[in-house]
């Protein structure tokens, strides 16, 4: 049940020892980017109902080339955003741009970001859209899978911990599939398992704004988006003007 005005909310530093059970509750992964370092509550009323958690790319190497002449901490990712249900309509672009706001005082040094849309399960990025994020790239989904028993997968997390064994592979581990190799093809045969249709969209938003005159990737036009049939809310295919319909209020 909503309640509230988008308006009315509020966002405070919160530690992880509250962010994470949030976001392992209300994420639609059921899980936490070990690499998280600042994490946002979005409160209204006083209670929590939304965590907002940001960290260093866990592809840092290759996102900072991104923009050229990036320092190493000058860019950090939006890699974990989780609201309930109370949460009223618009609230999540609102607790965007005002966790940038409060980045620009816990973490200065930073002068971009970067976020994924995975459209496999959630949209194309309504939000990022709503909050001045531009859109820099647009691919098919090579990354996250399904397990025979419906359970999810990403394959950036079975490589990072690839020797570590987990419950969703029945206390097996990625490299006891691939006889210790990154290769992801193999573990998909031996595991059973089949990527989910859909799209990966990545968007950027500068703090900086001169950082956007050393993007070294084309800017993206929104359009691209139903152009190429990568329209998608909640891991089902749909049109721009859907997607208005579904996050526009009455």
């Amino acid at each position: 049940m909503q309640m509230g005005r988008a308006k009315d909310i509020v966002l405070k530093v919160i530690p992880a020892t509250i962010a994470n059970p949030f976001v392992k509750a209300h994420h639609y992964s059921g899980s936490v980017v070990g690499n998280s370092k600042l994490h946002f509550g979005v409160f209204l009323g006083g209670q929590l109902h939304g965590v907002m958690s940001y960290g260093p790319s866990m592809n840092k190497q290759q996102m900072i080339g991104l923009v050229e002449g990036t320092g190493w901490n000058e860019f950090m990712e939006l890699n974990r955003m989780a609201f309930d249900s109370v949460l009223p309509r618009n609230s999540e672009s609102r607790a965007i741009a005002m966790s940038i706001r409060l980045l620009k005082k816990y973490a200065p040094q930073v002068k971009w970001l970067i976020s994924f849309a995975d459209a496999c399960s959630c949209g194309d990025g309504t939000i990022y859209r709503a909050a001045n994020f531009v859109l820099t790239g647009i691919k098919p989904n090579e990354a996250l899978c399904i397990l025979p028993d419906g359970t999810r997968l990403h394959k950036m997390a079975l490589s990072a911990n690839p020797t570590t064994p987990r419950k969703e592979l029945g206390g097996r581990c990625y490299f006891d599939y691939t006889n210790g190799r990154f290769a992801w093809k193999d573990f998909l045969q031996a595991s059973g398992s089949r990527l989910l249709e859909g799209w990966q969209l990545r968007y950027i938003y500068f703090i900086d704004p001169e950082c956007r005159k050393r993007l070294t990737v084309p800017e993206i036009p929104f359009s691209k988006i139903d152009e190429i049939g990568a329209g998608m809310y909640k891991g089902e295919k749909v049109t721009q003007a859907a997607r208005h319909a579904i996050t526009t209020p009455e």
